[in-house]
């Protein structure tokens, strides 16, 4: 297994492999301080003061592991610009709202999200093992938990048991992954149990940035609820390692499913020479490229979006030289209950080829 420690080492001298490839090592020795990464890169690298003030309205947490895939000397590393405060969270912010999508109107009850007929979302926490700097909820980072997930459970239970239409869960947040697989099984066996609830998904980008969360003892708790699906993130090709291949590899032995929800970020992902390898790599390991969505414009993430202009042009040279299982939907998810809308029918080539070939279609009505 390769195992990068080199660049965080100085901050674990006592830590073995064995501590490394613990999930709950990692999560325990998150760097959350401005002053850990102060040491990491360098003061002339970093502007520790401009991050302070960040961090007092967005947290910071990060896992040694995905922080030892960043290229140090480079400002531009795009594990970097993921997970590393920037002062352009606090300082472009424009007229952009800390919940554009409006899901705090769709919450029947607290951290419930009711948006489409046949389906919701469960946030059982808003903690992540790593804290996404493009994050559309980071509103909640600073937020401290307003109950139990006991109570919370509970309450989502009875609203999902008293709305037969939901055929299908979404246990997302934060990330469900940072329960153990006690709690885990818990959140699954209840909302398992209503009978009308016939797939459970889970949304967690564990396999990205903590993938040693995987593990065969939490593989077997999974396949005891199938259907369920896994969704996860990766944004760039450099993400995919031995570690995260690992952890996909095992969910996919124990029949889960998982597909990919990247999210076009600007300077990480938005031209066809990063898009196209992380794709065929994604395809070399069956991950299921899904969605690529178009950055939201979040209160605290401006910096990440780019124009859709360039989104489909980027997906157009993508088109002509990947195959369909490589293609994600390009959508643009929009407030309230319109929901996810696929930009790549708006294409010009695309609405040109159809003019051109309409007696085609026309005939094979």
């Amino acid at each position: 297994m390769h195992i990068n420690k080199n660049n965080v080492s100085p901050y674990f001298k006592n830590a073995t492999l064995k501590d490394w490839q613990n999930w709950r090592w990692q999560f325990q020795n998150r760097f959350t301080k401005t002053t850990q990464l102060k040491h990491f890169f360098g003061e002339s690298l970093l502007h520790t003061k401009n991050l302070k003030a960040v961090t007092a309205i967005y947290p910071l947490s990060v896992t040694p592991y995905y922080l030892s895939l960043i290229k140090i000397n480079n400002e531009y590393d795009p594990i970097r610009i993921q997970c590393i405060p920037n002062f352009q969270e606090i300082s472009s912010c424009k007229d952009y709202k800390d919940d554009p999508l409006q899901e705090g109107t769709h919450m029947p009850v607290p951290q419930l999200i009711h948006r489409y007929p046949d389906r919701c979302l469960a946030m059982v926490t808003e903690i992540c093992a790593t804290y996404c700097r493009h994050c559309n909820r980071k509103r909640y980072w600073g937020i401290p938990a307003q109950s139990s997930l006991k109570s919370r459970l509970r309450a989502m239970t009875h609203y999902i048991s008293d709305t037969p239409q939901i055929r299908e869960v979404i246990i997302s947040g934060g990330d469900p992954l940072i329960y153990n697989d006690e709690k885990l099984e818990t959140i699954l066996s209840s909302i398992k149990a209503i009978p009308h609830v016939k797939v459970l998904r889970i949304g967690s980008r564990v396999p990205v940035v903590m993938p040693m969360r995987i593990t065969k003892e939490l593989c077997r708790m999974f396949k005891r609820y199938r259907p369920l699906w896994f969704n996860t993130q990766f944004n760039h090709p450099s993400e995919i390692t031995p570690e995260s291949k690992r952890a996909c590899n095992m969910l996919q032995e124990a029949g889960i499913p998982v597909s990919n929800q990247s999210v076009l970020l600007k300077g990480i992902n938005d031209s066809p020479d990063v898009m196209r390898p992380l794709l065929y790599e994604l395809q070399k390991i069956s991950v299921r490229p899904y969605y690529l969505f178009h950055c939201e414009p979040v209160k605290g993430c401006g910096h990440f979006r780019t124009d859709i202009k360039s989104g489909l042009r980027m997906m157009e040279d993508i088109r002509r030289h990947c195959s369909g299982l490589s293609l994600p939907q390009y959508v643009a998810d929009l407030p309230g209950d319109t929901g996810k809308i696929p930009l790549f029918s708006l294409s010009k080539t695309i609405k040109n080829g159809l003019k051109k070939h309409q007696d085609f279609f026309d005939n094979f009505q």
